[in-house]
């Protein structure tokens, strides 16, 4: 499977390895950590490159503090535990990304959940992982040879007035990993988040790139603490995709939006009566779609009529993982200080 992001991931290696005097091992690891999630502990290292915690770990990690290429927080309740943030600008425009949010402080809690994400690539090294937006664009482009137009793809549209609008493509902070022996695409969730609402809407994000993949898989990361949460999220895609939309209903229900947008108050998500023996869409479900409505307008309501997901999830061409993460997270909710 050729993928432009697998020759940038080698021209984005050779960069920090010529242009900082990293060995290759190290900058594979930078490479990820800079694209994935911008922070790191030691361990994440050691297990990349299949070493114990000890010298060579030590070395590289006061390397990039000398070079002041990274900073060191001390956290956990004992603050024996150290979490790198890489926010060094040259690094980040030597592949290609000066101005990524990764290199920007975030508060603790965000710090975990992308060590979460990183977690989750380390685990499947043999994949290739697709973390920036200009990546994931480039990748799907090429893969799908023209399949989708750009306004089926994933993005979010923000508009000042009616002719005045940007538009981002992947706007999730969200790995996609693929299998390169079977070319499955597996879209990471993180279940940071007790309700799935956020979930249903990257769900419909991605409604129109699944339907375009030949085989696929939703997996949701789930915390330690939300582990009871599995039940909820995998039935969450089931409800969200695999219940199409009735197309004698598409009119009623565009109408319903319509009202609820124009309405002060805003008026009740409603359709006439289903019709007997007709599975209509949940409520959550509908809630997700009106928000999705109000980004990108009608096409969405028309798409949430085709069963192309539902026969997926039946045949197993897409499938649902719902992953309780290995890792401990809990104990580094205090922030102890820098080093």
């Amino acid at each position: 499977m050729y993928s432009p992001a697998r020759d940038r991931a080698k021209d984005r290696v050779n960069a920090l390895v010529m242009g900082f005097r990293f060995t290759e091992r190290q900058a594979r690891f930078l490479l990820t950590v800079l694209q994935h999630s911008g922070v790191f502990m030691g361990r994440h290292y050691a297990a990349f490159a299949g070493i114990t915690h000890g010298q060579k770990v030590h070395d590289f990690l006061e390397r990039l503090l000398a070079a002041r290429f990274a900073t060191a927080f001390r956290v956990g309740r004992t603050g024996r535990t150290r979490l790198f943030h890489v926010h060094h600008k040259p690094l980040y425009a030597a592949i290609g990304e000066p101005e990524n949010r990764n290199r920007k402080p975030v508060p603790l809690g965000r710090a975990i959940e992308r060590m979460m994400l990183l977690d989750a690539v380390l685990a499947e090294r043999e994949f290739l992982w697709l973390g920036t937006e200009r990546d994931k664009y480039a990748h799907f482009v090429c893969f799908l040879r023209g399949a989708l137009q750009n306004d089926e793809l994933p993005r979010l549209v923000f508009r000042k007035h009616p002719t005045d609008q940007t538009v981002r493509y992947f706007p999730d902070k969200l790995p996609i990993g693929i299998d390169p022996e079977t070319e499955r695409h597996v879209f990471v969730f993180l279940a940071a988040d007790g309700s799935p609402m956020d979930f249903r809407q990257f769900l419909l994000r991605h409604a129109e790139l699944l339907r375009a993949l030949r085989s696929w898989t939703i997996r949701v990361l789930l915390p330690r603490e939300r582990a009871s949460l599995r039940d909820t999220y995998e039935a969450a895609v089931y409800d969200q995709l695999a219940r199409p939309l009735p197309l004698s209903y598409r009119a009623d229900l565009l109408a319903s939006f319509q009202r609820r947008r124009d309405t002060r108050p805003p008026g009740q998500l409603g359709m006439g009566p289903p019709t007997p023996g007709v599975r209509m869409p949940s409520r959550p479900a509908l809630t997700a779609l009106h928000r999705r409505w109000l980004e990108v307008g009608d096409t969405v309501v028309t798409q949430v009529t085709s069963s192309i997901l539902r026969d997926s999830l039946q045949s197993g061409r897409g499938t649902v993982e719902c992953v309780v993460l290995s890792h401990a997270y809990a104990h580094l909710s205090s922030l102890a200080g820098t080093s």
